[in-house]
């Protein structure tokens, strides 16, 4: 898409005639994924949480706090894939989130969205990058900087060969992780043993049983590490602009991958902890390996293989995040919304300055080695951007309910409003477990919404897909 010399200013306020050659120096590559690869992506965005993570929830709420916990997120998910696949093939940009905000509540509503979306996407793989260094500790006796600075130089490098290609190596490397969690709930299976799973002491907090050794609360703290099973899976239609036929492959996508992952994180919550006990790993930096230590015993082939395969599920899910969060920073700063140079795409159409800039600051972060305060924060992002994408949806069902949407979410704004409250409740409970941490995450939001209201919101830039969607709105508001 490009822009002409006789463009007249956007309808859009504070919007700027893009010049001539703009979007020909912003450009992906059009065609390069069909919707195998999508599920493939939405699988390799979470699968790291399959292997390391999830299991602080254990600490949290014990088994039981975490299983509810686990319920309730995997509801919210859901429905949010349900609703996101309407949205998605109603407008197919690389804006994803951000796109239907902008066009359900305006630029400020878009930038809400994508700022929150983008913390998440950033911090993500600063707290896999740390997961990744515990394997390899444990594998080779190599960790720290050293591991993190490599995965971020290596996959950053990858991906500045191209959407395509990238993809495809992130395909291979999560059919390898899958393997691995197939080996691992198989072997587990035998040894499960519903006791187990109870084994946490019992505390004196409202609630206390063995089924919730920290009571009722223990709910609450668990549902960040709960999300954690499922964080990124929203980042499918990042990938609008790629797609083959996204107003089908996108559904496919968001839904089948969600599929794949409910089914995983169920099976590792019962069999792991029930065959290891929930005690022994919920303070583990790689529970799964763990698990089959305590269960088969040091040095057998089934720790060894699980350890060194589960390295590619955290790889899996640092490559893909690296992908989501420079495509969301492309959108963002093709719209003005951030700085435009982040947006330049070099010769194989991708956007390498939006994949550099993250890196080095997620390489800073990974260097504190606080895997789950990270995670907290990453949530923190992800809670308020659902929670945005989900009122985007009920409004555009309320306001807009002639607009194209060649895919339907069953159940239309109850879905959404079951995801909303669910959504809206997780952020709450992103506050319980640790407010500094939830404090820190909303800090860095501010400093993003300082930057609109200063200075990107008279810098918009008219012709990107979202603007021109809000000018169609706009003029068919006014014929009405």
């Amino acid at each position: 898409m490009t822009s002409t010399p006789n463009e007249q200013k956007s309808a859009v306020s504070g919007s700027t005639q893009a010049e001539k050659d703009y979007f020909a120096k912003r450009q992906l590559k059009e065609g390069a994924v069909g919707w195998v690869l999508l599920i493939g992506l939405g699988v390799a965005y979470v699968i790291s949480g399959d292997f390391a993570g999830w299991n602080f929830g254990l600490a949290q709420g014990g088994w039981g706090g975490m299983f509810v916990a686990l319920i309730a997120v995997a509801l919210m998910y859901l429905c949010m894939c349900l609703s996101m696949s309407e949205m998605s093939t109603m407008l197919p940009t690389a804006g994803g989130g951000y796109s239907f905000a902008r066009t359900a509540f305006g630029p400020l509503g878009g930038y809400l969205t994508g700022t929150a979306i983008l913390i998440e996407y950033a911090i993500a793989p600063a707290a896999i990058a740390v997961f990744i260094g515990s394997y390899c500790e444990s594998l080779f006796g190599i960790g720290g900087w050293i591991v993190y600075l490599t995965c971020y130089i290596v996959f950053i490098a990858i991906h500045l060969k191209g959407a395509g290609e990238a993809l495809k190596i992130m395909f291979g490397i999560t059919a390898v992780a899958c393997i691995a969690l197939v080996v691992f709930i198989v072997s587990m299976f035998p040894h499960f043993d519903s006791k187990n799973l109870f084994d946490i002491a019992v505390g004196t907090q409202a609630g206390a049983s063995p089924f919730l050794p920290f009571g009722y609360i223990g709910i609450w703290a668990a549902v960040p590490y709960a999300i954690w099973f499922f964080l990124a899976v929203e980042g499918v239609p990042l990938a609008a602009e790629e797609a083959k036929d996204p107003a089908k492959s996108l559904p496919r996508g968001l839904i089948g991958s969600m599929l794949i992952l409910a089914s995983f994180a169920l099976l590792i919550l019962f069999l792991g902890p029930g065959a290891a006990g929930a005690d022994t790993l919920k303070d583990s930096g790689a529970p799964l390996v763990d698990a089959l230590i305590a269960v088969y015993g040091e040095n057998t082939w089934l720790a060894s293989f699980v350890n060194f395969v589960g390295l590619a599920g955290l790889i899996a899910s640092f490559f893909s995040i690296i992908y989501a969060y420079s495509r969301q920073i492309f959108a963002l700063s093709r719209a003005g919304y951030l700085p435009k140079k982040l947006s330049l795409t070099n010769s194989n159409k991708a956007p390498y300055l939006a994949l550099i800039v993250p890196g080095i600051i997620g390489f800073l972060l990974s260097l504190t080695g606080e895997g789950d305060l990270l995670i907290l924060m990453a949530v923190f992002g992800a809670t308020i951007s659902y929670v945005l994408m989900m009122a985007s949806h009920i409004k555009l069902r309320l306001s807009r309910p002639d607009l194209p949407r060649p895919y339907k979410t069953p159940g239309g704004i109850m879905t959404s409003g079951i995801a909303l409250v669910l959504a809206s409740l997780a952020v709450i409970a992103g506050l319980m477990v640790d407010p500094k941490v939830w404090f820190m995450a909303a800090g860095i939001y501010v400093v993003f919404i300082l930057y609109f209201v200063i200075f990107s919101r008279h810098h918009l830039v008219s012709g990107t897909p979202e603007e021109e969607f809000a000018e169609i709105r706009a003029a068919s508001d006014d014929l009405s």
